[in-house]
């Protein structure tokens, strides 16, 4: 037992120190893009095929899973159809990325069931965020890169609202360089730093901890989002963090949306900017706020895997991608 304990200890460690990560082809003019449902059961159909109409606008051909609006329960199908319609995304060769329609929950009751075989060969993009952050967290821990961005569903949202989000999005699928800059938060812990950006969802994150899918952060920089949580629940859920160590040698921590955060009676008394310093107050690695990604309208593309320079001033972050 001791052995096997040491044995996966090794492997975890090497995983965590993993700094280049595999990174599928950008898309070209003609390629096939897959829309899969692996979670939440679609409430509005017209978005996803908006979603379609886009991708096609791009030069992309489109395939629907066969059971995309499927409804069980809160889910979009059984696990059993959602398993499948993801993997046949994943081993169709024609496939070069899989767009996750929505979020909601329901993709960790699938990933220990998919077979990853046919992606190792021939990876291809997955596309998504809330609860996709099982499959980004479990395709890092494989040694791949993936893209958090916005989903179909998201068309809902005005025009002009998503525009930057599917400007990003095109960008990123398509090869071209990925570099932001926006308003420093008078919050931030300023600084230079650069590496490799792993995260997402933080209850998702946290959910995960103990599993083959659990958020590798030694030596990374960690991306958190989040919506419609008590500030008591996210100071919660960035203390398990904090207890798995999770929190304690990153290079930096970005903060996205943290959106919908509901009204605590009596007062929380902090500020989510707050109480996140306050976690993380035993290290001193550059903590940026505000970062354009997250369950809000601009939702902008990050490629999760890869490196990442930052750069926050008092007037401004840059963020920017490298190979």
């Amino acid at each position: 037992m001791k052995l096997l304990l040491t044995s996966l200890l090794g492997i975890q460690l090497a995983m965590a120190q993993t700094t280049h990560f595999l990174r599928p082809e950008s898309l070209q003019k003609g390629d096939t893009l897959a829309i899969v449902a692996p979670a939440g059961v679609i409430k509005n159909e017209a978005s996803i095929l908006q979603a379609v109409a886009l991708a096609e606008s791009w030069g992309l051909q489109v395939l629907l899973s066969p059971s995309v609006f499927e409804k069980h329960a809160h889910f979009a199908g059984t696990d059993t159809a959602r398993l499948e319609a993801v993997q046949w995304a994943l081993d169709l060769p024609e496939v070069k990325a899989i767009w996750c329609a929505r979020g909601g929950y329901g993709t960790v009751r699938i990933v220990d069931d998919l077979n990853f075989e046919a992606f190792r060969k021939s990876p291809k993009w997955i596309i998504g965020y809330s609860d996709i952050t099982v499959l980004h967290s479990h395709l890092h821990n494989l040694g791949f890169e993936t893209l958090h961005a916005m989903m179909p569903v998201n068309m809902e949202f005005p025009e002009l609202e998503r525009q930057e989000s599917v400007a990003s999005l095109k960008k990123a699928l398509f090869g071209e360089e990925i570099t932001y800059a926006f308003p420093s938060s008078p919050h931030n812990r300023k600084g230079r730093v650069s590496g490799v950006l792993v995260g997402g969802n933080l209850t998702l994150l946290e959910g995960l901890l103990g599993s083959d899918s659990e958020v590798l952060t030694q030596g990374k920089i960690l991306f958190l989002e989040e919506i419609g949580e008590y500030k008591y629940h996210i100071d919660r859920l960035l203390r398990s963090l904090k207890r798995a160590d999770a929190l304690k040698n990153c290079k930096a921590l970005l903060v996205g949306g943290m959106s919908q955060i509901k009204k605590n009676d009596p007062a929380y008394g902090q500020l989510v900017e707050e109480l996140i310093l306050e976690v993380v107050e035993d290290t001193s690695y550059p903590v940026i706020f505000d970062v354009p990604a997250g369950h809000d309208p601009e939702n902008r593309a990050l490629f999760m895997g890869r490196n990442v320079e930052i750069d926050a001033t008092s007037d401004q972050v840059l963020l920017k991608f490298v190979d």
